[in-house]
């Protein structure tokens, strides 16, 4: 049973936005702020890539879309350079 303390808790995700068919073309990183059960609480896009470790979880969409309202799919990084380790 979830306690309250991690039902609360906000999920720091880094969304990568490329196109595996013009790998010439620049990714796009969204930081996304959500609840446990996934309620997207906040959305920022930011200007080039993260340099620390510090999200949660990181998903990649590769399908060549602007933004992340377009994309019908995302594929979760497991081990990604931007996670934080396990504790």
């Amino acid at each position: 049973m979830a306690t309250k303390k991690n039902k609360d808790r906000l999920r720091t995700v880094l969304v990568i936005l490329c196109n595996r068919l013009a790998p010439l073309q620049k990714p796009r990183y969204i930081e996304v702020r959500c609840k446990s059960d996934g309620t997207i609480v906040r959305e920022t896009v930011l200007k080039r890539e993260p340099r620390q470790p510090r999200f949660d979880e990181v998903w990649i969409n590769d399908e060549g879309k602007k933004s992340m309202a377009d994309c019908t799919r995302f594929k979760r990084h497991y081990g990604h350079r931007l996670q934080k380790p396990a504790a």
